[in-house]
């Protein structure tokens, strides 16, 4: 049995495979299973992972029996057998130390904890990647993960590394709901678990055109909303105070669009000029300042 579980989802990666296995084959520490999940390739892509198995028998592949990339994480979380748990992107490279880095980390800290680095993208295309390689990056600086939780994913999805027991303690990868990186990092600070930043980049990002972040339904704008509420109302509501809604913009009318949905009643407040004393989604909205008029707010 090895130490370090590497989970792949993979679907038509057979472009940059090769090099994601060789940077995984060429770690410094190598105490580790590769478990890669096809999931449906109509490439070449597991005839690539076929010749490092051939090679070495830590890789190991599978065939998703469902469809996406929830389904090919179980299906590689269930094969897996080690104690300590972490996830790769077939597209994306390891730096030589990543495992042990990580590693190194999440055992000074122990259980409880959920080991993480800095990241460094390549073949960006855009600066709204690289702005959010430096915001990750700060986050790791200031160990500031949990304060800016709502605002984006704070974990980058291929760059954790958790035990096993704490990994299934807060439900592994058995949620249904997309984005799933995100949703999996709402969990683990539902759970309790606090961050063991590594101050060195622990894993190197690939952008491309085909990046399921850039191309899939599952990763669009509209469905980070509704995630990030639903877990604000888990883990930040208080029942005993009134629920305010800042901002009758897009961001906002969609808010209170999902809050109406799920029956809530809400204070909706803007310094909008144009849409104070309107009534939106059959609410009336109000000057921000009616915030201070009101006792008990969250």
């Amino acid at each position: 049995m090895s130490k370090v579980s590497i989970i792949i989802p993979c679907k038509n990666a057979a472009e940059f495979l090769y090099e994601t296995l060789l940077s995984i084959r060429n770690q410094s520490f190598i105490d580790w299973e590769c478990i890669l999940v096809d999931d449906h390739s109509t490439d070449s892509s597991l005839e690539v992972f076929n010749e490092f198995a051939a090679e070495d028998a830590r890789f190991q592949s599978f065939k998703n029996t469902g469809v996406g990339v929830i389904h090919a994480l179980q299906c590689g979380y269930k094969h897996s057998t080690s104690t300590i748990i972490t996830r790769m992107d077939a597209d994306d490279l390891m730096p030589v130390n990543k495992l042990s880095n990580l590693l190194k980390a999440l055992e000074e800290k122990g259980t409880g904890h959920v080991a993480t680095g800095k990241v460094k993208y390549f073949d960006a295309l855009g600066e709204g990647f690289k702005n959010y390689e430096r915001w990750l990056n700060k986050l790791i600086d200031e160990n500031s993960h949990r304060a800016h939780l709502y605002k984006e994913c704070v974990i980058a999805s291929p760059n954790w590394m958790l035990y096993r027991k704490d990994f299934e303690r807060i439900g592994a990868f058995d949620s249904a709901v997309y984005p799933e990186d995100y949703e999996l990092v709402f969990r683990m600070f539902s759970g309790g678990l606090k961050v063991a930043a590594v101050n060195e980049v622990t894993h190197l990002w690939r952008d491309h055109e085909q990046r399921a972040s850039r191309v899939s339904p599952l990763y669009a704008a509209n469905t980070f909303l509704p995630l990030k509420l639903s877990w604000f109302l888990k883990l930040n509501r208080d029942e005993t105070k009134k629920l305010i809604l800042l901002g009758a913009g897009k961001k906002g009318k969609a808010i209170a669009k999902e809050l109406k949905r799920l029956g809530m009643e809400f204070i909706w407040q803007t310094n909008n000029p144009k849409k104070i004393g309107h009534f939106i989604y059959e609410v009336e909205v109000h000057l921000y300042i009616y915030l201070k008029k009101q006792k008990q707010c969250s």
